[in-house]
């Protein structure tokens, strides 16, 4: 991949994710703000976006969404691949929570 090809992925990656995050927020704000891990002030400033706003942000050369999984312990709970299914549905869940938290923590 060159240079231009990754600037055109990030750019069809910020369109989609602008995309979804306008429509999570309009059908049910709460999940989204939860699921995006966005605050009020952001969700309602990216619900009322025109098309053409939502185009001219995603043109840009900046990635807009990241991975809010930024803690070892998170990372190990969604990675870990456990012996049965019961063990990884747990670990996905402590994972889900310790997120949930800091979701709260952030608003």
């Amino acid at each position: 991949m060159n240079a231009d090809q990754i600037l055109a992925e990030i750019r069809e990656a910020n369109l989609s994710y602008l995309m979804l995050a306008q429509n999570l927020i309009r059908a049910d704000r709460e999940q989204a703000l939860y699921r995006l891990g966005v605050s009020e002030d952001t969700a309602t400033l990216i619900a009322t976006l025109s098309p053409a706003q939502l185009m001219k942000i995603a043109s840009g050369n900046t990635l807009l969404c990241r991975f809010r999984m930024d803690d070892d312990l998170v990372w190990g709970l969604l990675t870990s691949h456990s012996k049965t299914a019961s063990n990884d549905g747990v670990s996905r869940l402590h994972a889900s929570i310790l997120m949930a938290g800091r979701h709260q923590e952030a608003a």
